[in-house]
């Protein structure tokens, strides 16, 4: 893939302007690398050849995503994602390497975003950072991803965390889809999306024809399906923790 397309997201339009098209094209290259630390992660762990020259992890703003090598032009068009991300991957566990590459990609993410928002005012930055702050960073999801597989693997008993649901747990469904759709507003009418909302064990994309279950403690989502929870056993349950926060130890 020709560098063109890596300086220009991926879109294939021109660059982002107003808070709306800045935060789309921040929630379309985060959603790019979640993927690929999350969904495709053993496509992403091959790729990642340490006796490769420095290589980089691009998020797009199409949502696809790529290793590649960096930019050449100096100085370049966007803020470039961290260099050699492959170097370090067979010189560290695996998870923690991960962690690694998904922190420097929350903070590449962050500066593409805001040296499109260079040129908003005070205000605008402000309610733009205000609304990527709402998402879960990509490490916070990768790392829920990771321990939430590590405790399957070990077989612990995860009882706890499937038998406590808020009581209101039907009604804050419903209002996670209308604070979606209310947050929806003034983007395209066909951005449906909703990547504002992510499941915190997969970090797959909220899809209102699945059944969801919020924390009461960490306040983060999930699938019913990935914490084995089913609508009618929720109804016989006063209040939910989900597996990270049930694991942890009482203070």
């Amino acid at each position: 893939m020709d560098g063109s397309y890596r300086r220009g997201g991926g879109g294939g339009g021109s660059a982002p302007r107003s808070v709306e098209d800045i935060y789309k094209d921040f929630r379309a290259r985060r959603s790019a690398i979640l993927r690929a630390l999350t969904h495709d992660v053993e496509e992403f762990y091959a790729q990642c050849d340490p006796d490769k020259e420095n290589l980089c992890l691009y998020g797009y703003a199409n949502e696809a995503w790529e290793v590649a090598l960096p930019a050449e032009e100096v100085p370049t068009e966007l803020p470039e994602p961290a260099l050699g991300i492959n170097f370090a991957r067979d010189g560290m566990n695996r998870r923690d390497w991960l962690a690694l590459v998904a922190v420097h990609s929350d903070s590449w993410l962050v500066s593409v975003a805001f040296y499109y928002a260079a040129r908003l005012i005070r205000n605008d930055r402000k309610r733009l950072f205000g609304m990527m702050n709402e998402l879960p960073t990509v490490y916070e999801v990768v790392s829920s991803a990771r321990q939430s597989k590590e405790r399957d693997r070990s077989g612990m008993d995860s009882s706890s965390s499937r038998n406590k649901l808020p009581a209101k747990h039907t009604s804050d469904v419903a209002r996670v889809e209308n604070n979606i759709k209310e947050a929806d507003e003034g983007y395209d009418e066909d951005d449906g999306d909703h990547s504002e909302t992510l499941c915190g064990m997969c970090g797959g994309i909220y899809n209102a024809d699945e059944f969801w279950i919020g924390c009461d403690v960490c306040e983060r989502w999930y699938h019913g399906k990935c914490v084995k929870i089913t609508p009618a056993k929720a109804e016989s349950i006063k209040q939910y923790k989900c597996p990270s926060c049930s694991s942890r130890p009482r203070q």
